[in-house]
């Protein structure tokens, strides 16, 4: 089985800086299960790793990442799935968001080309994202007959507020270009083109410089207030994936985007 993640340890001041590097080497990136079992497994590996105080992770030169892989066999076949079956199917996305969000050390997307969908529900469950200024942000599950899930609506909430929330998951074909990211508050830095990570790695090596194990208990104190009520106001989005993924709306969007057309909506 192919290897989509690599991890490289101890770069930066005092080797406290890693770097998760995420890349099919097909310009696209998406999120097949297995490629989110390994980022899951790669966010998991830092569990006990006391020498490690910041992780960035990072994706292809040309995306960060497609989202779920529509095109992928296991993917696909969650359209015979019984619901139990597709009900646990569907928590490898929710636990890999989980598994980085929980991680001890400060993380740090850099995010270069586009960051779609299940991409972007990545990249706000860590802590800061920098981003090229070439680079675009789209969330399309709506326009695919789904809904945003992942537990990603609470977070982009806490960064971007109700309206802009509304506006980027709802509005499922609007780009949003890295300025209206920043000035959104949906990444935290702009970076010259071709030059997120090495943006993404100066800021590491700022917080690699900070006493570890204050930063790591005052990131834990944030997270646990900021983060309270996620578990309660999105505790069902999994299962609103799952109904939204039977209506005749979800087999016309993804139909419309495998045959490259604009989808017709019918609200069943």
């Amino acid at each position: 089985m192919a290897d989509f993640v690599s991890i490289e340890k101890g770069l930066g001041p005092e080797g406290r800086i890693a770097v998760v590097r995420f890349d099919r080497g097909d310009g696209i990136n998406a999120l097949s299960p297995e490629a989110m079992r390994q980022l899951t497994r790669a966010a998991r590996s830092f569990e006990d790793d006391a020498d490690t105080s910041v992780v960035v992770l990072t994706g292809g030169p040309k995306a960060f990442s497609a989202g779920f892989d529509l095109r992928d066999a296991e993917g696909r076949s969650r359209k015979s799935m019984d619901i139990g079956a597709l009900r646990r199917h569907l928590k490898l996305g929710p636990r890999l968001a989980r598994a980085w969000q929980d991680m001890e050390q400060i993380t740090i997307a850099a995010i270069e080309g586009f960051c779609i969908g299940g991409g972007i529900a990545l990249a706000v469950a860590l802590d800061f994202r920098v981003m090229s200024r070439a680079a675009h942000v789209r969330i399309p599950e709506i326009g695919l007959g789904m809904n945003m899930s992942w537990q990603s609506i609470p977070r982009l909430l806490h960064l971007m507020g109700p309206a802009r929330t509304k506006q980027a998951v709802i509005l499922a074909d609007q780009r949003i270009s890295a300025e209206e990211a920043y000035a959104w508050r949906l990444v935290e830095e702009v970076a010259e083109p071709g030059s997120a990570f090495e943006a993404a790695m100066v800021l590491a090596g700022r917080f690699a410089r900070q006493p570890p194990i204050s930063a790591a208990m005052t990131k834990l104190t944030i997270n646990r207030l900021t983060h309270a009520l996620d578990d309660l106001t999105s505790h069902m989005d999994v299962d609103q994936f799952a109904l939204a993924t039977m209506t005749e709306d979800h087999e016309e969007g993804v139909a419309a985007f495998l045959e490259r057309r604009k989808p017709r909506f019918r609200g069943r």
